[in-house]
């Protein structure tokens, strides 16, 4: 089983008795608020829940595992997703 976004527009609707059009903004603001910090750089944390970090990797070599060619991979940036204590908790039953 999965939750999908749709998913958790229709619980935020149900429990909070709002239209789905309001609970369909609240999550895009709340998704789209995070993803913007970031793409600042900033770390992003819910206590207890989660917390994502941006870790920077370093340009390296490596080969195209399709031919072996040697290529240059560029250097990049990558959020870095921790559960929090309660949601490992939560999750380990």
């Amino acid at each position: 089983m999965r939750m999908n976004k749709l998913e958790l527009i229709e619980a935020l609707k149900d429990q909070t008795n709002i239209s789905k059009a309001e609970s369909q903004k609240v999550v895009e603001v709340f998704f789209d608020t995070m993803a913007d910090s970031m793409a600042k750089g900033e770390r992003v944390e819910i206590r207890g829940l989660f917390a994502f970090k941006i870790k920077c990797y370093e340009a390296y070599d490596g080969r195209n595992p399709k031919t072996g060619e040697a290529i240059r991979v560029k250097d990049k940036k990558l959020p870095f997703f921790k559960a929090g204590t309660n949601l490992a908790k939560r999750v380990d039953g």
